[in-house]
């Protein structure tokens, strides 16, 4: 009986080991990507603005472009605050991509 209780008590002490790493892992993870969206959320207007023109026009890049590019800014930069801001509780990040110079030919989406 003593010996099942030793591992059962390892087995559960060796899972909580790397369910903790995890946690610290994904906790990083969302720190950071939250301080570089915060930091980069300005970028956010170019690349609207490029990405629209480029799939409706350039007139329409220029003009619904722009407001898109702003709000945009806006969204990348508060959602980067709050992950910041909130990165003991690590969820996964709304924001799609993640970081904003990946995937350069899609608008961002959340």
């Amino acid at each position: 009986m003593f010996k099942i209780f030793l591992i059962a008590s390892l087995f559960l002490i060796s899972s909580n080991a790397f369910a903790s790493e995890e946690y610290f892992i994904n906790s990083g993870q969302k720190f950071v990507s939250g301080v570089t969206n915060a930091a980069s959320g300005f970028v956010e207007l170019p690349r609207t603005i490029i990405v629209t023109s480029q799939n409706e026009g350039p007139l329409y890049g220029f003009t619904a472009g722009i407001a898109q590019g702003l709000l945009h800014t806006v969204g990348r930069s508060l959602i980067g605050i709050h992950d910041a801001a909130t990165f003991m509780i690590p969820t996964n990040s709304p924001l799609k991509p993640l970081y904003v110079w990946q995937d350069l030919s899609k608008e961002t989406s959340y």
